[in-house]
């Protein structure tokens, strides 16, 4: 037991001692009418029982522990751990609310560098695409190149055939006519030579 305890339980007794004593003296002196004073009190016309008084008093003070012990304690007790129940309910509030403000921040950092990994995944593969376009378009326009090329060189393959064709095709003709106007064969080397720079001369083979 504390020094405090066994101070309230001294102060406890002394007090329920006096009020075993007020109560049996005042009750003693209220019924042998032994109050100092009571008749001039009565002549006044002031009804005051002094030993009823200190009797009552002395009661309380017998009932004062009691009714302390029984209501007035567990009552303070009462209040204090809905107090207590109620500065921790406040302080977990408290704490619930720094974890959510924390929570939201780390969401909203979180949230941040996702958008931001987004955009920079999205701007890489716009890039990537840009690359491969420009790459498709050059292979195309490479092989177009190549494709005209071989058919421009087809072409010009095809028509130097046809002008050589025609040109001896023009050589026969012109070889065949003039042997019947001269009446002997004009079909020699040197005949198709001389035709063959005429036409040439005349711009056939452009």
């Amino acid at each position: 037991m504390s020094t405090s305890d066994s101070k309230n339980s001294s102060a406890t007794l002394r007090n329920v001692i006096f009020g075993v004593v007020l109560m049996f003296g005042g009750t003693y002196a209220s019924v042998t009418n032994v109050v100092p004073g009571r008749e001039a009190l009565d002549k006044m016309g002031l009804e005051l029982d002094f030993g009823m008084t200190f009797a009552t008093i002395g009661v309380f003070l017998i009932l004062f522990p009691m009714i302390k012990g029984f209501f007035l304690v567990p009552l303070q007790n009462a209040i204090q751990e809905r107090n207590t129940n109620l500065e921790r309910t406040f302080s977990e509030v408290e704490e619930l609310k720094s974890e959510m403000q924390t929570l939201r921040a780390d969401y909203e950092k979180r949230l941040a560098a996702t958008e931001a990994e987004a955009r920079e995944h999205i701007q890489s593969q716009i890039k990537e695409a840009q690359q491969l376009r420009a790459t498709l378009i050059e292979e195309a326009t490479a092989k177009t190149e190549a494709l005209v090329s071989q058919a421009q060189s087809d072409i010009a393959t095809e028509r130097d055939q046809l002008i050589g064709e025609l040109r001896s095709h023009v050589v026969e003709l012109a070889l065949g006519a003039a042997t019947k106007i001269v009446g002997e064969n004009m079909d020699s080397d040197k005949n198709r030579r001389m035709v063959d720079d005429f036409i040439a001369a005349a711009g056939v083979a452009s």
